[in-house]
This record gives structure tokens, sequence and C-alpha cells, in this order.
């Protein structure tokens, strides 16, 4: 349905009108994509580099004087929060506008709200920061914030067709974020592109935004094939952005480093974190129960084995990731499944946040069908405007083949 897509630029979405213009749109639109949570009261206006500009922000996030129930039917009588989070102070700081909160699967997990795809309403928009990467293709806000704790901002993104960054580990505070495995937790942000993320993050660390690459990059190439079940039209994608990236200039390795038990390590930490901070009541989703139930299963020395061998692969990793400027892997197995079927599975992501580090979904790609199939660029933790910088250049690529990335499933 073309008439819930579109993306709104950053540079349109300045200004005292920004606000009207975002509501008169939530008003069109939203019974089809039902992205919003609840509105928040305005504040008045303030100056900054996103001054003006409105941003969702996902319902695990505090924004004082709004209940942040999580996207869980036990949640329904909690309290307003009393304060805003890290991430909603600090957005207000530079100027922007919080228009509301956006759908969250339950506690950040596996059971799905009732947001759909904009881009085809029968389809999920992917989990958990469903309502955030939702409302930005559909052009309701041209920014928001989401959290991934496996693959909940670079699913969403890939599914929607929108540019998402899930930054490194503890390089923006989650103060005031309501917690699902808090070693994994991280936040991150939707924008239309490439560069209005990397707008939005430059404006919240206080810096420029990231050059242009002065250069082709190095990259690394990971297809994801080893450990799942990957698309044929996702392989596609990637085998032709690898290509045309190589015919830019870019030089171009594979990925040599077995990822398969970092796969199973992230599942064993996510679990059991998460039974030792979810509330075991009842009316829980059957996923998440059935997640905190594995949880609370692993030993502590399967626990403390997954953590020893995550940091000794993180070690190999960056040592990697020296030679590059970032890895290019597919964003999720393929376009967004049917809403019956669940969020999508996070496997991709699993092994790369496991080891915190920055991953960026790359709108462009798209199947024969014209639905999103996002790519995502992974980097190093202590090179973030260098990842922004590559994605800049990819999604360049990307929109220059449009549909005809992948012409099969």
């Amino acid at each position: 349905m073309d008439d819930l897509v579109a993306p709104w630029r950053l540079a349109d979405a300045r200004g005292p009108d920004a606000l009207a213009r975002a509501r008169r749109r939530i008003a069109a639109i939203d019974a089809d994509v039902r992205a919003w949570v609840t509105p928040v009261p305005p504040t008045d206006a303030t100056t900054g580099p996103l001054a003006g500009v409105p941003v969702g922000i996902k319902d695990i996030v505090d924004v004082a004087g709004v209940p942040s129930r999580c996207g869980s039917p036990t949640r329904d009588d909690a309290a307003p929060a009393t304060e805003d989070a890290a991430i909603v102070r600090m957005l207000r700081d530079v100027g922007a506008v919080v228009v509301g909160k956006t759908v969250t699967t339950e506690f950040a997990c596996f059971d799905p709200g009732p947001t759909r795809n904009p881009h085809d309403p029968a389809r999920t928009p992917g989990g958990s920061s469903s309502g955030s990467a939702a409302a930005v293709a559909a052009g309701m806000v041209p920014l928001a914030v989401g959290t991934q704790t496996a693959g909940s901002v670079v699913r969403p993104a890939s599914f929607c067709g929108v540019a998402g960054l899930a930054v490194a580990r503890g390089t923006l505070p989650t103060d005031g974020v309501n917690p699902l495995a808090p070693s994994l937790d991280t936040l991150g942000l939707f924008a239309a592109t490439v560069e209005d993320v990397a707008l939005a993050r430059a404006a919240l660390a206080g810096r420029a935004p990231a050059p242009a690459l002065e250069a082709a990059p190095r990259l690394l190439a990971w297809d994801g094939t080893d450990v799942a079940d990957v698309s044929p039209a996702m392989r596609r994608a990637h085998a032709e952005a690898v290509e045309r990236a190589r015919h830019h200039g870019a030089e171009v390795a594979s990925w040599d480093i077995d990822l398969g038990v970092a796969v199973a390590d992230h599942r064993t930490v996510m679990a059991a974190e998460a039974a030792g901070v979810v509330p075991a009541v009842p009316g829980l989703g059957a996923r998440l129960t059935a997640m905190l139930e594995e949880g609370r299963a692993v030993p502590e020395d399967v626990l403390a084995g997954a953590r020893e061998r995550s940091a000794a692969t993180r070690a190999t990793v960056l040592a990697r990731l020296d030679d590059a400027d970032a890895v290019v892997v597919p964003g999720a197995l393929g376009v967004a499944p049917l809403a019956t079927e669940g969020t999508g599975d996070p496997v991709l992501s699993r092994p790369w946040h496991l080891l915190g580090l920055p991953s960026l979904a790359v709108p462009g790609a798209r199947d024969e069908d014209g639905l999103p199939l996002g790519l995502a660029l992974i980097g190093h933790p202590d090179r973030e405007d260098a990842l922004l910088a590559v994605g800049r250049w990819l999604e360049d690529l990307l929109r220059d083949v449009g549909g005809d990335v992948s012409r099969d499933r």
C-alpha cells in the first residue's frame, strides 16, 4: 500500500509546523499502521540541531508523565513515569519534540504487538521496535527511538525499508529504559536514510555529522548462510551489493571467523538475564513465557561459559575489524514474514550484538514485489563515524539499482 509508505526527511522536519504535520499524518493513517500507543503532551519549542523535529519513543523508554506499558497487558495499570529517560532528555536538549510512545512487542521480546508493516499491512514490521520503525516508514515522524537486545533495530528497519542504527553497547545511556537483558540492551535510532540517522546521532553526541568517505571502503562480507537459512532473495541482494561495492572500488574480503557458537551464546545470555529482570506474572505472552522458562533453566556455569567465550570472540573480531571499515551482512533472513508468523528471526544479528558492536541497517534493496530487503553493516565500536560513512556510501549504491537488486525469493 504505497499510500502508507512516505518516509519523511529530517531536512523537511524542522520548525514550528513539523509537529502539526506529524499529528495530521498520524490521524490520517495510524488506524491502518497502528504504530502508536499514546500521545505525549507537547513541550515548549526549543532550539538546537534537531529543533522542532518530531520523534517517537519506544514504549519501554520512560517519558515523564506517561506510563511505560512495555507492550504488556500486565502493565495496563502502570503509573506514569516520574522523569524522562536519559535518551529522551538528550533529544529534548537538542530541540526534538516528543510526539508519543510507539508500540513495542511485549517487554521488547517476541510476542507481537498490533503494528503492521506500511509496505504490506499483512506483514510484520519486525520486533521489538515495531512501532518506531513503522512510524518512520509511514512518514508519521522523521525520527524514532528503539532498543536492541538481539535484532530489534536492524530487523524492523530492514523489514520496513528504513535506516536503523543500533549503537555500540554503552555509547548511549540506558537510564530509564526498562531492561530485558541488561548486558545486551542498547539504544537505536530510526530515520528515512543513513544520512538522517547520522545527523541525529551527531546531534546527540554534540559533534559534526560523519563526513563522506574520501575513498572506497575496505569491507568484509558475511552472508549468514553458515548459521541460518537465508532466503534466496536476500542471498542475491547481498551478493549483488557486494559485487556493486567491488565495482565501485571497495576492497572486499570474505568473513573468516566462525560465529555459530556466538549465536548460541547470545541466546543463552539473553534468556538467562531476562529471567532475572522480567517479572514472571500471569498473563505474559507465550513466546516471552517460553524464553523466561528457558532462562531459568540455564546453569550458572553454562552462563559463565557463554560470557567467557563472548569476550574471547569479541577480541578476535575486533582484531579482524582493524583491517576493515565494516562487515556487509543481511539485515534479516528475507522480506518481512506475514504477521501471523511472528516478528521474524533475529538469528543474523545475535552474534554481532553479543559482541557489543554497532549495527546499521541500510535501506534500498527490494525483492521482485517491491518489498524491502534491508542489508546491514557491522562496525568497530570505536569507529561509529566510519560505519555511518560507509552506510551512506552503500545506500547510494543500493538506491542506484532500486527494485532490481533481487529478482526472486
